[in-house]
């Protein structure tokens, strides 16, 4: 079956339907990730956009339950060159297209992945719309240019009550972390297991009040989709909790919580989003090669106003990656620690996390 892709530029890319059938809009972005394509497919962050893949060949190991990022798949729609006719892997339970269809995934195959790319770097972030309709394409322009991306994203893909998640070993005393859900994903949950703490997950509009009488050692921003300036009620619980317990933030986290601060964000022109961003420790001079999915980050110029100072920056764009408070232990990072790409190594941000909950608990013993 044909399918089209239409921009709001009015560019049009004919391609083949795979998955669901139909009509779906979203902002159109690209992923430069050789592989995670299913992480992509089910990480909220992904909520109301439709990813383009750039690498050429996208579903060639199939799907398995292991690999989920949520409960579903997030994507608004996907868009990919080929698609792996015979994927094989051990642990493969399914194929992309099935998938795709199964979640209610309007995707398009065959086109020019990196044509399409290179349309998004120019102009920036664009609105589509994938339909297997293809008659009175030019009707879909006026459509495109009134739709809009959901101001309550967050709202969405947030838990929509509390759960409790045990160290993935048994601890004497495991240090308590809440987690303010703003869209968080499955691997960044198991690598705060895995660093031995005890987890209680809470919807993005608990209160400081709620979140400090479940009396944790820390708490922890997670990640999520859309414009951070839209999540108010995040931004007024963080300002609560500032100075009462150590915070870590990662992704939308690091954004919210610069806000918090008074300072500033923006929309990016395409945004990171794949598996290969460089990143450097401005103390240790350390780079690390990160995963990252996101299309806002923090103004720079908005920190001088703020009690936060820069820790890591971006070596591609210089934009900041990393933000420490100058007097509370509180600290975040643009990039997902959790989702090395090959290598591990910025796992030690939760050591540094579980070492400020050990100097909280130390200078709060009573």
């Amino acid at each position: 079956m044909k399918a089209a892709l239409v921009l709001e530029t009015g560019k049009v890319l004919m391609g083949e339907s795979f998955g669901a059938t139909g009509e779906a809009f979203g902002e159109v972005v690209f992923n430069t990730g050789m592989t995670g394509y299913q992480e992509v497919l089910t990480d909220p962050s992904y909520a109301g956009q439709m990813v383009c893949m750039t690498y050429p060949l996208i579903g060639n190991y199939g799907i398995n339950r292991l690999d989920d990022q949520s409960e579903k798949a997030q994507v608004q729609g996907f868009i990919v060159k080929e698609a792996a006719r015979n994927p094989s892997h051990w642990q493969m339970e399914k194929n992309l297209s099935r998938t795709l269809a199964q979640a209610g995934v309007v995707g398009i195959k065959g086109i020019d992945t990196r044509a399409l790319t290179r349309i998004i770097r120019e102009h920036g972030v664009l609105r589509g719309v994938i339909t297997t309709e293809t008659e009175n394409l030019n009707e879909l322009i006026p459509k495109l240019k009134e739709w809009l991306v959901p101001a309550d994203v967050v709202a969405k893909v947030s838990t929509p009550k509390i759960y409790t998640l045990p160290p993935a070993q048994a601890e004497k005393d495991p240090f308590h972390v809440v987690v303010i859900d703003f869209g968080i994903k499955k691997n960044i949950l198991q690598a705060m297991q895995e660093s031995g703490f005890r987890l209680t997950v809470v919807p993005h509009s608990a209160s400081a009040e709620q979140i400090i009488a479940l009396q944790p050692d820390g708490v922890f921003l997670s990640n999520g989709p859309g414009d951070p300036k839209e999540v108010g009620v995040g931004i007024e619980t963080i300002r609560g909790l500032m100075g009462k317990r150590p915070i870590f933030g990662i992704c939308l986290g690091h954004q919210l919580l610069s806000l918090a601060l008074g300072g500033d964000t923006y929309k990016m022109k395409f945004g990171h989003r794949g598996g290969n961003q460089p990143v450097q420790d401005l103390q240790s001079k350390r780079v690390t090669i990160t995963s990252q999915n996101h299309g806002y980050a923090i103004a720079e110029e908005s920190l001088d106003q703020t009690p936060l100072h820069i820790t890591h920056r971006n070596l591609n764009d210089q934009s900041v990656e990393g933000v420490k408070h100058r007097d509370f232990p509180v600290f975040s990072v643009q990039y997902h620690p959790e989702a090395g790409p090959g290598p591990s190594e910025s796992l030690y941000l939760f050591d540094e996390f579980a070492q400020l909950m050990q100097e909280w608990r130390a200078n709060n013993a009573s």
